[in-house]
């Protein structure tokens, strides 16, 4: 093999190796590049009449915050968890949207219903650099359940730096209403 072949198969092959390593990598997808939310996607309609837990929930989400002075801003990474706490009934969640501080749908997060099984969550991300929703983002969820005593949990948490200080903090969600079709 000629010396200027191989230095230019190096060479494209570094350059693909260094194209797929900047290619954003969606945080809500699995590792193995499959959207870990299609397989809890329910198949059926729900029957309304069987579903007495129903509500809407609001989350404050914080994509970026003030530091120090008045116009110093920071990014945020913000994960949305939403927990069935229940040991032996579904969750149903048919609503996870993102709004911006200007009450802007920026992001839809589901195309059809999804059913979280007994004690387990399901968690969406903001990644730090999306600032779309700015200061005053958050999140509406719509939740439904057949059990009326179902109490799922639904946080956020926040992470962010400032002069090479880590902080976390989290909101609770907040019952606005009974979900609406």
């Amino acid at each position: 093999m000629e010396p200027m072949y191989l230095y230019r198969l190096i060479a494209l092959g570094l350059f693909a190796l260094s194209l797929h390593s900047c290619k954003e990598q969606d945080p809500n997808l699995k590792s193995d590049g499959s959207d870990e939310f299609k397989s809890l996607e329910i198949k059926s309609k729900l029957d309304p009449t069987q579903m007495q837990y129903q509500e809407e929930v609001y989350i404050p989400i914080y994509s970026d915050i003030y530091i120090d002075k008045q116009k110093q801003k920071t990014l945020l990474a913000a994960t949305l968890s939403i927990r069935n706490t229940s040991y032996t009934d579904s969750l149903f969640v048919s609503k996870v949207d993102y709004y911006d501080s200007d009450g802007v749908v920026a992001r839809r997060f589901l195309d059809k219903t999804i059913n979280i099984p007994p004690m387990a969550t399901v968690n969406y991300v903001i990644e730090k650099e999306d600032d779309s929703g700015g200061t005053g983002a958050n999140f509406m969820v719509s939740l439904k359940g057949r059990n009326q005593l179902m109490k799922p949990l639904v946080q956020a948490i926040m992470i962010g730096e400032f002069n090479n200080i880590g902080f976390a903090f989290s909101t609770n969600g907040w019952p606005v209403e009974s979900a609406r079709e």
